[in-house]
C-alpha cells in the first residue's frame, strides 16, 4: 500500500425533505450573497428552484441566478458566472443539479479567487490557491462531485475537455434527497450508475492495494450493480434511489482509493469521446471500459481474478460487464454509443488530444501513451 491523505470536509444532509435545512446551512457556512447556479430543466419543472428561492427570501439571504448549465459544462458559462459574481459581490455558490452544475460552480469558485483566466488551472499553467465556497443541492447521483476534489470543464472555443483536482473545490455541504431522483429518465439513471461504478473501478484497478479499501470497493460495486438493475424496474423505490445516491458520493470522495494509486485512464479516454460526439459521460465510459480492461489485463491478471471472484460471483469479467452495461441500456462499444463506427481521422484526433500532441500519458495500472490510446479506441470501435 502507499501512504495517503484522506480529506472529506463536506457536510452531508441526507434524506426526505433535506433541502428544507438549506437556509441554516448557508448561514452556518458564511454565505452573505449567493449565486444560485443550475441547468434550468428538471429543477425548474419539479418546483425545486421555486422552493429554494422562497426559502432564501424568507431567510433574508440575497441571491442572484445563473442557469443554462449543459452536460459537459462549458467554460464560456463559467466565465460568465465569474463576471456576474464579481459584479454582484457574491461570496457563496449554490449548485442545484448534478455533476455538470457542480463542476460549473466549482469553476466559478476557482475563478473568483484568481486574478488570471480560470482555464489556466485546467491547462496546467497554474495551481489553485483558493476558491469561493460551493454548496450543493444534489438532484442527479452520478459524478460524486458533491464530495470530490475534481472539476471537469469543456473549453467550447478550443474543443478541449480538461480536469482540475484540488481540495479547495470540495463543497462545504451537500443536501441529498433521494426523492428528487424518482423521475430521472432511465437513460440518465443508467449513466449515473455507470459513472459511480467507474469511479470505483478506476481506483480498484491499481497495482497497489489496501485490503480494507478493496473490500469497501468490492461491496460498493456489488451493491450498485444490483441496485442499478432493480431501480430501472422500480424507479420510485426510495431505498434503491437512496443507495445509488449515497454510493455516488462514496465512489468519488477518495475512500475507495486509500492506500492505492488510482488509474483514471478510461476517464481520460472518455473525455475525448464526449468532446468529439457530445455523448453522456457515463455512456462513453461504458463504451470504453471493456476494451481498456482487455488491453491492460495482462499487467496484473490477479486483479481481474479478484474482481471476478469478489464482485461478479466468479463470472468472466469482460463478457459479464458488457452484458451488464447492455442490460441497463448502456453501450459496450463506440458504434453502439454513436450509431456508427468512428472514422480513422476521428480516432486519431481523439488520441492526439488525449495525449496532448503525443507528449502526455495517462493511467497507472498500465501507462498509456498515444499508441496505446489509439489501440484502445480501435478495439472499442469494433
Amino acid at each position: 500500500m502507499t501512504d495517503f491523505h484522506f480529506f472529506t470536509p463536506t457536510e452531508i444532509v441526507f434524506g426526505r425533505s433535506s433541502e428544507e435545512q438549506l437556509p441554516c446551512l448557508l448561514k452556518k457556512h458564511g454565505a452573505n450573497k449567493v449565486l444560485l447556479h443550475f441547468g434550468g430543466g428538471s429543477a425548474e419543472r419539479s418546483g425545486l428552484l421555486l422552493k429554494i428561492r422562497t426559502m432564501l427570501d424568507a431567510a433574508g439571504i440575497p441571491f442572484v441566478e445563473l442557469g443554462g448549465v449543459v452536460p459537459n459544462p462549458r467554460l464560456s458559462l463559467v466565465r460568465k458566472g465569474i463576471a456576474l459574481c464579481k459584479a454582484e459581490g457574491v461570496d457563496f455558490i449554490l449548485a442545484v443539479g448534478g455533476g455538470s452544475v457542480i463542476d460549473s460552480s466549482k469553476g466559478i469558485g476557482y475563478g473568483l479567487a484568481y486574478d488570471g483566466d480560470v482555464w489556466d488551472f485546467f491547462d496546467a499553467k497554474a495551481k489553485p490557491a483558493g476558491a469561493v465556497p460551493v454548496g450543493v443541492v444534489l438532484t442527479i447521483p452520478a459524478s460524486g462531485s458533491e464530495m470530490s476534489d475534481s472539476t471537469v470543464l469543456t473549453n467550447d472555443e478550443l474543443e478541449l475537455k480538461r480536469g482540475c483536482n484540488s481540495d479547495f473545490c470540495r463543497p462545504r455541504f451537500a443536501v441529498m434527497n433521494p426523492e428528487r431522483t424518482f423521475t430521472l429518465p432511465a437513460f440518465q439513471t443508467a449513466c449515473g450508475v455507470t459513472d459511480i461504478l467507474m469511479h470505483t473501478l478506476e481506483r480498484y484497478f491499481s497495482k497497489t492495494h489496501l485490503d480494507i479499501s478493496d473490500a469497501i470497493a468490492e461491496g460498493l460495486l456489488r451493491t450498485v450493480m444490483d441496485a442499478g438493475r432493480k431501480v430501472l424496474e422500480d424507479p420510485f423505490n426510495y431505498e434503491l434511489r437512496a443507495t445509488i445516491m449515497w454510493a455516488g458520493s462514496l465512489s468519488h470522495n477518495g475512500l475507495t482509493g486509500c492506500g492505492a494509486v488510482a488509474d483514471f485512464g478510461t476517464h481520460r479516454l472518455e473525455h475525448e469521446l464526449s468532446t468529439m460526439y457530445g455523448v453522456a459521460h457515463g455512456a462513453g465510459l461504458a463504451a470504453l471500459w471493456c476494451s481498456w480492461a482487455k488491453y491492460v489485463m495482462s499487467e496484473d491478471p490477479s486483479r481481474f481474478e479478484s474482481f471476478s471472484r469478489n464482485v461478479l460471483g466468479g463470472k468472466e469479467p469482460l463478457g459479464t460487464m458488457k452484458d451488464y452495461f447492455r442490460s441497463i441500456g448502456m453501450p459496450a462499444s463506440i458504434p453502439e454509443l454513436i450509431g456508427r463506427k468512428a472514422t480513422e481521422e476521428e480516432i486519431e484526433t481523439m488520441a492526439l488530444r488525449c495525449s496532448r500532441g503525443g507528449d502526455f500519458k495517462v493511467g497507472n495500472f498500465k501507462v498509456l501513451g498515444k499508441k496505446e490510446m489509439l489501440d484502445i479506441y480501435k478495439m472499442a470501435n469494433e
